[in-house]
């Protein structure tokens, strides 16, 4: 099992994207002769975690983007965005973000619809968050001209820190009641 252990940790060490558990086994029963099962690969991944969660690291292994990843801990935030210079280039613009929501809630969608929503052409935006690898084409609708439809890829649900889209608030939740205090007061007047 410790050979297990030091395999994986190399394995999500060197990966560039997310490892899921599923990967990480389906990678092992290729190039092992004994088969190695789901509940090996998450009891290795719980060993993994479990030495580097004390504080004489400044990294562990996390759950993002729906597999496994060593990050940096969030007590070093600062410091390693301060040394990479990376916040100006995670911001995103109040158009990016409305546009990126639109289709992280509606996706797969076209871009009509879109702009529908927005009441303003959103080529630059999707071109922009599609650079940013935030956004991916989905496929093409069944409607008239066959339109690309867009959709999150899996490099937003790292971004945003999630694992699935049911992570995503509600729309509900955005809703705004109504301000209102006491009751409503008829219009017309009173002869």
């Amino acid at each position: 099992m410790e050979n297990l252990v030091c395999k994986i940790e190399a394995l999500i060490f060197t990966s560039e994207a997310p490892m899921t558990v599923d990967e990480i086994t389906m990678f092992f029963n290729k190039i092992e002769p004994a088969q190695v099962q789901e509940s090996d690969v998450l009891s290795a991944i719980s060993s993994i975690q479990e030495k580097f969660n004390n504080d004489s690291f400044s990294f562990g292994l996390f759950l993002s983007g729906g597999g496994f990843q060593f990050l940096t801990k969030s007590d070093y935030h600062l410091l390693i965005a301060e040394f990479q210079e990376r916040k100006a280039n995670k911001k995103l613009t109040a158009a990016a973000l409305e546009t990126l929501a639109i289709i992280a809630y509606k996706q797969p969608v076209a871009k009509s619809e879109i702009e529908q929503i927005r009441g303003v052409s959103s080529d630059y935006t999707i071109q922009k968050l599609m650079e940013k690898e935030l956004v991916e084409i989905k496929g093409r609708s069944e409607d008239v001209g066959k339109p690309l439809l867009y959709g999150t890829s899996t490099y937003f649900m790292d971004y945003f820190g999630i694992n699935n889209l049911d992570e995503l608030p509600k729309l509900r939740e955005f809703q705004e009641t109504e301000n209102q205090i006491g009751e409503k007061e008829g219009i017309e007047q009173k002869n």
